[in-house]
């Protein structure tokens, strides 16, 4: 049964030509909204940093692993008030990596009911594939020689395109809504004549509000998360309380997927600890496969007194 899982795991990571569900995905999405909306950028008024690390479905061999490092800052360009990001990530997946550079600039203007952040991100997107793989024998008897398929590249190669997105971002203290498409230009990547892929464009909408709640030290903070590339949809349903500002925790639910927990805390002014664990809901929960996510964030807000509390909004 092994074998067979691994068969057809590996079956759907090779299908090149299909344009599914590229871009990873993060439970404690509502701390990392740089990575899918530009317009994100300089939204906390602040200088904001976050190193981001998912074990998707661990215990699988060739299992999804993440590492994102994104930093991003309130400034002014040519007088006009905005902010810049940078994001860094390598995403794993069996014997694909994919790294993703992107620099992002959000234009950002004030409204009567909030502040409305215009983004566009523009970088680099790499695949890289080692094809020095082969299918083993299964249950079934069925055998497929190395290299008998030649729609992938056998030995190490590695291929870049260029990458486009854009979002809008709008945030008050009590709420926030972003609209984004990440690879606009869809760009191909082509390994030889019979081998080839492109990013399909994503699309994401995200929302959350604060609710106050009887006791003035506690607030609710729902959140959700939704994303399609027009071939498939998934939701992410968030809600987290936070006590004091500083603790938080609570559950989201990944539309037939998976149910997390979600925690962390504020050690010190601006430097914030998260912790999720993902319970799979979906067949592949049935193996005993589950998710681990962590980061670490550190926001400095310049115009504020460093010793004082605040109430940031990445925790939206």
């Amino acid at each position: 049964m092994k074998k067979l899982i691994s068969l057809v795991y590996l079956l759907i990571i090779v299908h090149f030509a299909a344009s599914g569900q590229q871009d990873p995905q993060f439970t404690n999405n509502m701390h990392y909204k740089l990575g899918v909306n530009p317009g994100y950028a300089g939204a906390e008024d602040a200088i904001s940093g976050i190193l981001l690390n998912r074990y998707q479905w661990e215990g699988m061999e060739g299992a999804p692993k993440t590492l994102v490092f994104s930093v991003d800052a309130a400034v002014n360009v040519f007088g006009a008030p905005g902010g810049l990001g940078l994001n860094i990530i390598s995403d794993q997946l069996g014997f694909e990596e994919n790294t993703t550079v992107n620099a992002n600039y959000a234009y950002q203007t004030d409204l009567s009911y909030g502040t409305l952040g215009v983004g566009i991100s523009m970088g680099v997107f790499n695949k890289s594939i080692n094809g020095q793989w082969e299918i083993p024998d299964d249950e079934l008897g069925l055998t497929v020689p190395p290299g008998s398929d030649f729609a992938i590249p056998q030995g190490e190669t590695s291929q870049m395109t260029f990458d486009v997105g854009g979002g809008l971002y709008l945030s008050s203290t009590d709420y926030f809504l972003g609209f984004s498409v990440t690879h606009i230009n869809q760009g191909a990547i082509q390994y030889a004549d019979l081998a080839s892929t492109y990013l399909a464009r994503h699309y994401y909408f995200m929302g959350g509000y604060n609710i106050s709640l009887s006791d003035p030290l506690f607030e609710l903070r729902p959140s959700l998360l939704f994303k399609t590339d027009l071939a498939g949809w998934q939701v992410d349903v968030n809600t987290n309380v936070v006590y004091d500002d500083r603790f938080w925790g609570g559950i989201s639910y990944r539309v037939r997927d998976a149910v997390a927990l979600l925690m962390g805390v504020e050690m010190i002014n601006g430097l914030k600890v998260g912790y999720s664990f993902d319970l799979v809901t979906s067949a592949i929960g049935y193996y005993g496969f589950a998710s681990h996510e962590l980061f670490v964030s550190y926001s400095i807000d310049l115009e504020r007194d460093r010793n004082k509390k605040y109430k940031s909004v990445r925790f939206l």
